[in-house]
């Protein structure tokens, strides 16, 4: 009799270890989440600030530009931090592709290459982690 209640608490033992563990991977999972969420939400607020036409692809006149500059900048500061979560793993491969391909359109657009390339070139040494992923153009370059 003794011998069953022993195995009958080994095996309890057993499974409590088994869902604490569970609980712990669900609840680092949604950490992650909520993590990467806040990223999202703070990228709306940013999306919300730059103009209309530098998101649809259309170019800014100079005053545009000069206006929208701030923004731009907090956009690329933004990207570079998430290029630095993905380099220390503290984001999902899947959140990581979809903000690599959301920077990747961004960046083929006029508006955004310009601002791109003037505050790469007026940085000194910031934004080294986005310089790596998305190179900037020479005001004369294109993206393809």
């Amino acid at each position: 009799m003794s011998d069953s209640l022993s195995q009958l608490s080994n095996v309890a033992t057993a499974i409590g270890v088994g869902v604490a563990a569970w609980q712990l991977w669900l609840a680092q999972k949604q950490s992650v989440t909520s993590f990467e969420d806040s990223f999202t939400k703070e990228y709306r607020v940013l999306a919300s600030r730059l103009p209309t036409k530098a998101l649809l692809g259309e170019v800014l006149s100079d005053h545009e530009h000069d206006e929208s500059f701030d923004e731009f900048y907090h956009y690329f500061d933004l990207c570079n931090e998430q290029v630095f979560l993905w380099k220390s793993k503290r984001i999902s491969e899947k959140t990581w592709r979809f903000w690599k391909d959301g920077m990747a359109s961004h960046m083929k657009r006029p508006a955004f290459q310009r601002a791109w390339s003037e505050i790469a070139s007026r940085s000194d040494g910031d934004f080294s982690e986005l310089k790596s992923l998305f190179p900037p153009c020479s005001p004369r370059q294109k993206r393809s």
